[in-house]
C-alpha cells in the first residue's frame, strides 16, 4: 500500500497533530491572551477530524495503513467519532470554569488535541507498538490535565496519583506485551493470533493476563479502580468530565479490539477475567457510591459501575455483544457529559462549586430547569425506562442471554438495582428536601446547549435513534469479526 493511502487513512490524526503543533506555537507567543481563540480553533479542528473520520465509514473494506500498523475500519470510525464528540463537548464547557479561577491557558486545548491523537491511535492500532505509543501519548497529556489547576492542592494530588498509578499500569502492559511478543515472535495482531492458535503456552497466558490487567486500569475496572474516586474528585471538573468520557471510550475500544483480535482465538483464557471484572465493577461501583456525599466521587463510582455493564457485553464474545458495547458507549458518553456539565453549572454567586448533596437540596425550587435535567440524567444512568439509558443495559444483557450466559445477565440485572438507590437519592434531595443555599449562578449558553442536547438524546426521543444506532453498531462490530 502506498504512503499516500496510508497518509490519507491517518488524516484525522495527522490533522489534529498539525493543529496541536501550530496552536502550541501560538500559545507560546501569545500567552493567556489568545486562550479562548485557541480553544475555538481546537474545537474546529476536532470537528474537521470528526467529519473526515465519518467519511471513512462509507468506503467499504477496511483500510490498512503503514504495513499493518494502523487500521481504519468501521469499528475504529465508530469509536473515534465518539471520542471526538466527547472531546469537543469537554472543550466547549471548560473556559468558564478556569476563567473564574484565572487559570485558563492555551495549553489546555492543545493537550486535549494531542490526547485525541493518542486515543485515535489506540483505537486503530493493529500492532502492539502502535497501541503502546497511542496509549502513552494519551496518558502523558492526561497526567498534565489532571494537575492543570496548579495552585489547587487537590488537583496536584490527583495529577501525582494518576501519574504514579498510570505509570505502574503502563509498566504492567509493557511487561505483558514483552511476554506476548516473546511467545508469539511478532507484535502484529494477526501474527499473534496465528501463533497462539498453534501454541498457547503458560507464558503466553501470563502475557495475556498482564495486558488485560493494565487495560483494566485504563478503563477503571475492579480491582484496578482505586485511582478513580480520588482523581475524579481532585481534578478540575471539565477534566473529570473528559476522563469519564473520551479516554474511557478509547480504552474500552482498545480492549475490545485486543480480545477479539490477537486474543480472539483464546476466548477461554480471557473470558473468565472479563466476567469477574464485570460483576466486581458493578457491585463495587454501586456499593461504593452509596455512602458518598461528594457528587464527583459519586459519579466516579458510577463510572466504575457502568464499566461493569459494558464488560458484560464484551464477555459474550460475540458480534452481538460487541455491538451492545458500542451502543452502551454511545449512550454513556451523553449521560456522562450531561451529568458533569450539570456539576459545572452548579455554582453559587461567588463562583464556588456546589459539590455535595447538601448544596443541591431543594434544587427544584431554586433552579427547576437544572433539577429536571439532572433527574433525567440520573434516571437514565440507573437504566429506568423510558429513558435511553435503559436501552444500553438492555442490549448488553440481551447479548449475554443470547450467548447462554443467563446467570451473568441475571446477576447483572440484580446488581443494577443497588445502583438505582444513589441515583434516586439525587431526585429525593433535589425535589423533596428544603433548600439550604441560594440559587445557582447563571451559566453560559454553551453549558445549557451541551446539557440540553445530552438530555434530548437520553430522553425517550432517543429511541428514535435505535434503528440507525443499531445498524452502525452492528456494522462496526462485524468489522472486527470479519477480519478474523
Amino acid at each position: 500500500m502506498s504512503y499516500s493511502t496510508s497518509l490519507y487513512l491517518t488524516g484525522a490524526e495527522i490533522g489534529l497533530s498539525l493543529a496541536g503543533l501550530i496552536l502550541l506555537l501560538v500559545t507560546a507567543w501569545t500567552g493567556e491572551k489568545a486562550a479562548r481563540a485557541i480553544t475555538v480553533i481546537a474545537v474546529a479542528a476536532l470537528f474537521g477530524a470528526l467529519f473526515f473520520n465519518i467519511s471513512l465509514f462509507d468506503q467499504g473494506a477496511p483500510g490498512v495503513a503503514f504495513g499493518g500498523l494502523f487500521l481504519a475500519d468501521g469499528f475504529a470510525v465508530f469509536a473515534k467519532s465518539l471520542v471526538y464528540i466527547a472531546t469537543i463537548a469537554c472543550l466547549i464547557v471548560a473556559p468558564r470554569y478556569f476563567d473564574a479561577r484565572g487559570q485558563y491557558r492555551g495549553e489546555y486545548p492543545v493537550l486535549m488535541l494531542f490526547n485525541a491523537v493518542g486515543m485515535g491511535m489506540m483505537v486503530s492500532a493493529t500492532d502492539l507498538m502502535t497501541l503502546y505509543i497511542g496509549l502513552e501519548m494519551s496518558s502523558l497529556s492526561s497526567y498534565v490535565l489532571a494537575s492543570f489547576a496548579r495552585s489547587n492542592e487537590k488537583s496536584s494530588e490527583a495529577g501525582l496519583k494518576y501519574f504514579v498509578l498510570g505509570g505502574l499500569a503502563s509498566g504492567i502492559i509493557l511487561y505483558g506485551v514483552s511476554l506476548v511478543y516473546g511467545f508469539s515472535g511478532t507484535t502484529n495482531y494477526e501474527g499473534i493470533r496465528a501463533a497462539f492458535a498453534l501454541n498457547f503456552s503458560t507464558g503466553a497466558m501470563f502475557g495475556v493476563v498482564f495486558v488485560l490487567a493494565g487495560l483494566a486500569f485504563k478503563i477503571a475496572a475492579v480491582p484496578f479502580h482505586m485511582w478513580t474516586p480520588d482523581v475524579y474528585e481532585g481534578a478540575p471538573t471539565p477534566v473529570t468530565a473528559f476522563f469519564a468520557s473520551a479516554p474511557k471510550v478509547a480504552a474500552v475500544a482498545m480492549l475490545v479490539r485486543m480480545v477479539t483480535g490477537p486474543f480472539g482465538g483464546q476466548i477461554e483464557a480471557w473470558q473468565q477475567i472479563v466476567i469477574f471484572a464485570a460483576l466486581a465493577s458493578i457491585v463495587v461501583g454501586a456499593l461504593g457510591a452509596i455512602g458518598q456525599a461528594n457528587l464527583k466521587r459519586l459519579l466516579a463510582y458510577s463510572s466504575i459501575n457502568n464499566v461493569g455493564f459494558i464488560l458484560i457485553g464484551l464477555a459474550a464474545a460475540t458480534p452481538e455483544g460487541v455491538s451492545g458495547v458500542l451502543v452502551y458507549l454511545f449512550i454513556y458518553v451523553f449521560m456522562t457529559i450531561g451529568s458533569f456539565t450539570a456539576l459545572l453549572i452548579l455554582r453559587d454567586a461567588e463562583g464556588n462549586a456546589l459539590t455535595t448533596f447538601d448544596d443541591i437540596s431543594g434544587l427544584s425550587t431554586t433552579s427547576p430547569a437544572l433539577a429536571w435535567c439532572l433527574l433525567a440524567l440520573m434516571f437514565s444512568l440507573a437504566g429506568i425506562p423510558p429513558l435511553f439509558g435503559f436501552w444500553g443495559k438492555f442490549v448488553v444483557f440481551q447479548a449475554a442471554v443470547q450467548a447462554d450466559m443467563i446467570a451473568l445477565a441475571a446477576i447483572g440485572i440484580a446488581a443494577s438495582v443497588i445502583g438505582a438507590f444513589y441515583y434516586i437519592k439525587f431526585v429525593k434531595v433535589m425535589f423533596f428536601d428544603e433548600p439550604k443555599g441560594s440559587k445557582p449562578a447563571s451559566a453560559p449558553i454553551s453549558h445549557w446547549i451541551v446539557i440540553g442536547l445530552s438530555v434530548l438524546i437520553i430522553s425517550p426521543l432517543g429511541y428514535l435513534l435505535t434503528p440507525w444506532l443499531g445498524n452502525l453498531a452492528n456494522t462496526a462490530a462485524q468489522a472486527l469479526f470479519f477480519q478474523i
